[in-house]
């Protein structure tokens, strides 16, 4: 578990499936997360479940972000993105967000990441409409690197994305930028 000022970052629960389910009724999270479009129970139990695997299968960190009375109001995780790599996705439920939750999850699971042993840099990547989302990345210390055309297809079609990156101790050394 992590803690943050205002978040833990903890593993997901069975009890956290109503989060889950809010997720799924937002027009964006089921398009680019693994997040099920229509979650009834089973459906999020299964949402739950696939986080607990993330882990064991060496694929990457996901944890609940919980607010300090443990109830969770979102998700964020830490995934292998290619040799020294890594990568962070994040949402907030939408009945949760402009609480400073997205925020300290970021800064808290940042400042945690970047010490992590192979990593040297951390990337996120952000729609250019997402406003909120790359303001949340600059304020955790994340620079925007680029625009990155027709990046990724959601929903079928082709989105830009704005490429942010945290270097590492390791990565900065090495980049010359120290």
């Amino acid at each position: 578990m992590l803690t943050g000022e205002r978040v833990r970052l903890r593993e997901w629960r069975e009890s956290d499936i109503a989060i889950v389910q809010e997720a799924a009724s937002d027009p964006l999270i089921p398009l680019i997360t693994t997040v099920p479009r229509l979650a009834g129970e089973a459906a999020a139990r299964a949402f739950v479940r696939r986080q607990h695997d993330r882990l064991r299968s060496g694929e990457g960190y996901a944890f609940a972000i919980a607010d300090h009375d443990d109830r969770a109001v979102g998700h964020i995780g830490l995934f292998r993105a290619g040799d020294a790599r890594a990568s962070v996705g994040y949402w907030i439920g939408p009945s949760q967000r402009r609480l400073g939750y997205a925020g300290d999850a970021l800064a808290t699971l940042t400042r945690w990441a970047v010490t992590r042993e192979g990593i040297d840099r951390v990337e996120l990547y952000v729609e250019p409409g997402n406003e909120g989302s790359w303001r949340v990345a600059e304020r955790a210390g994340y620079e925007r690197e680029g625009l990155l055309r027709a990046w990724k297809r959601i929903d079928g079609r082709p989105r830009d994305m704005y490429i942010y990156a945290r270097l590492t101790e390791s990565g900065r050394l090495s980049s010359g930028r120290v």
